[in-house]
């Protein structure tokens, strides 16, 4: 069987799309997620959703309920927005070959039985396959934010594409809360160019090397003060280290004036 392809994605802001008023704004992601399923052979028969929204302290945490509950991680929405459900089953077996892929990396791992899907999940799922017939595992960030450690994880997850598998790495490519709507624009455009560079223009060989020097990068830590966001990226890299980059969505109206986008690997 061929390789499921990797994505990492920009999710957008908060439960975007259960808001009619926020459509508009969200025409190109909304286009660019649900073009996804359209890039695969066949529907997956499961997914692996690394979110932002979950930190595991000091190890990589991996959802074990059958019937993940929500988790409404977002503030000062509109009412309806803390009632809605994305009721896909989760896959205790599958979460147990999670833990046996990353620990037998040598990773720190643990299952989790009571977590549920918070708005990193739920909110691209929503929109890619809203049937929600698809099990699902999320699987968390680590607190360290070491950016090799990531690599690693995504490199013990690749067996699963050969199981038609679907790895999805959900974050932002640009995160800075405080100027995403004021001063945004430039520091944005600037690390989304690097991004494009390392990740689709660039030589393959070279990609994990460059990521794991990201703070480097043009604008690196106004982009990005807090790294949660990005580090889906190299967990998704690492899932398929050898393959081609695509950007998948691209935008430089995002939140009004920011520059964002989405990869494809493999």
């Amino acid at each position: 069987m061929k390789q499921t392809p990797v994505y990492y994605l920009s999710h957008g802001g908060g439960p975007w799309p259960y808001m009619p008023e926020a459509r508009e704004k969200y025409a190109i992601l909304t286009k660019a997620l649900q073009d996804i399923p359209q890039q695969l052979e066949r529907k997956p028969d499961a997914i692996v959703m690394v979110s932002a929204h979950w930190e595991g302290d000091n190890t990589f945490l991996v959802m074990g309920n059958p019937h993940p509950p929500m988790y409404y991680d977002y503030y000062n929405f509109p009412e309806h927005t803390y009632h809605v459900q994305y009721p896909a089953p989760g896959s205790p077996s599958l979460a147990r070959e999670l833990a046996q892929l990353i620990g037998d990396a040598g990773l720190p791992v643990a299952i989790d039985n009571q977590r549920g899907f918070d708005h990193g999940a739920f909110v691209p799922l929503h929109v890619m396959y809203p049937e929600a017939d698809i099990p699902v595992v999320q699987l968390s960030i680590e607190t360290h934010f070491d950016p090799e450690l990531h690599l690693a994880l995504g490199r013990a997850l690749a067996p699963l594409r050969e199981k038609n598998i679907l790895i999805l790495g959900s974050g932002l490519s640009y995160h800075n809360l405080r100027e995403i709507r004021t001063i945004g624009a430039e520091p944005s455009a600037q690390f989304d160019a690097w991004l494009q560079e390392v990740l689709v223009n660039g030589p393959v060989a070279e990609r994990a090397y460059k990521l794991k020097q990201w703070e480097t990068a043009p604008a690196a830590r106004r982009a990005h003060p807090r790294e949660d966001h990005l580090l889906p990226l190299m967990v998704a890299v690492g899932a398929a280290e050898n393959e081609t980059g695509t950007c998948v969505h691209h935008e430089v109206t995002a939140f009004a004036n920011i520059t964002a986008s989405s990869f494809r690997f493999g």
